[in-house]
C-alpha cells in the first residue's frame, strides 16, 4: 500500500499505524526492522525515521493476514461441551497483546473449538507466560467462562508448580505472604512492595542439587508473576528468568504441573501434566 502526501517530520511507525489503524505500534514497529517498509523507493530500518517533504511511503503488508494465523497441535488433556483443557507448551502464548499477531496462540486453537462466542480472547479462563509450561483449562461458552473465573477470583482453584530455582532455600516448607505491585521504574515487571496486591505462595523444597533446589510451589493468590517475583525477592530467582535476575538458561524452569477445580457439570476434577526431563537434568547439572 501506497500513500504520497506532504508530511511534517512524522515518524515513520506513526505513518505505518496512520496507514493501518488496527495494527499496533508494536507490530508497525516490526514490519519497519524486518524490511517492509520504504520510503521513496528506499527501504527503511527505523522505527523513529522522520518524513519530511512530500514520501512515498510503501507498507508490504496485507491485512488478509489476519485469516492466515498458522495452525498450532495442542495436547488435549480433558474436553467437554463446556470447556476444553490443554497443555501449553514452552513458547506458545495464551493470547496475543496486540490487535493483530499472526503468531499461533491458545486463543487461535480455541477458535476452532467454539462458535458463538466473540473476541480475540474468547474462551481465555486465565494465562500462563510464554516461557511457562503446562496446564491450562479454557472455556467453550460464555457460561463456563464466568463459572470458571468465578472459581479463579474466589480461590477454590488449587494451582501447582515445579520449579528450579538457583541457590538453596533457608527452609523445607514455608508460606511466602509479600504484597506485589507494578514496578514504575520497568513497568513491564512487578515487585514487592507496601502498597501492592496481597500474594501468597506456597513453597516446599522436593529436592536439593549442588547449587540449585527443585521447588513444588502452591500459590493461593493469582497475581502476575507471581511466583516469579516472589523467589526473586528471596533471593532464589527462577532458573531462566532473567526478567528477574535468575541465571541464564535454555528455558524458564517453571512448569504448571497441576490443576484441581469444579467444572462447569459440577464435577471436582484434577489434572497433570508431568514436569519435563530437563528439570532433573538442570538440577543436577
Amino acid at each position: 500500500m501506497s500513500n504520497l502526501e506532504l508530511s511534517r517530520a512524522q515518524r515513520l511507525d506513526q505513518k505505518v499505524i496512520e496507514l493501518f489503524p488496527d495494527l499496533p505500534r508494536s507490530y508497525a514497529v516490526k514490519l519497519i526492522e524486518s524490511g517492509k517498509v520504504s520510503v521513496n523507493g528506499d527501504v527503511i530500518e527505523k522505527a523513529g525515521f522522520k518524513l519530511r517533504g512530500a514520501n512515498e511511503v510503501i507498507v508490504d503488508y496485507d491485512p488478509k493476514k489476519l485469516d492466515e494465523i498458522a495452525d498450532v497441535d495442542l495436547e488435549i488433556l480433558y474436553e467437554d461441551a463446556d470447556c476444553i483443557v490443554l497443555h501449553k507448551p514452552l513458547g506458545v502464548l495464551t493470547h496475543s497483546k496486540g490487535a493483530f499477531n499472526p503468531e499461533a496462540t491458545v486463543a487461535s486453537f480455541l477458535r476452532k473449538k467454539i462458535k458463538d462466542f466473540p473476541g480475540e480472547r474468547a474462551g481465555i479462563v486465565h494465562r500462563l507466560d510464554r516461557a511457562t509450561s503446562g496446564v491450562i483449562i479454557c472455556a467453550k461458552t460464555p457460561e463456563a467462562l464466568s463459572w470458571l473465573q468465578k472459581q479463579f477470583a474466589s480461590r477454590r482453584v488449587k494451582k501447582t508448580y515445579c520449579a528450579i530455582v538457583s541457590g538453596h532455600m533457608a527452609q523445607e516448607h514455608a508460606i511466602i505472604d509479600m504484597p506485589i505491585e507494578r514496578n514504575p521504574k520497568k513497568p513491564q515487571t512487578f515487585r514487592v512492595g507496601s502498597n501492592g496486591k496481597a500474594s501468597i505462595t506456597e513453597f516446599i523444597v522436593a529436592e536439593r542439587g549442588e547449587t540449585r533446589d527443585m521447588l513444588t510451589l502452591k500459590p493461593q493468590t493469582g497475581r502476575t508473576h507471581q511466583l516469579r517475583v516472589h523467589l526473586g525477592n528471596l533471593g532464589h530467582p527462577i532458573v531462566g528468568d532473567v526478567l528477574y535476575n535468575g541465571e541464564k538458561a535454555d528455558r524458564l524452569y517453571l512448569h504448571a504441573s497441576e490443576l484441581e477445580l469444579t467444572l462447569p457439570n459440577r464435577e471436582r476434577k484434577t489434572f497433570h501434566v508431568p514436569v519435563p526431563a530437563s528439570f532433573k537434568e538442570k538440577l543436577h547439572a
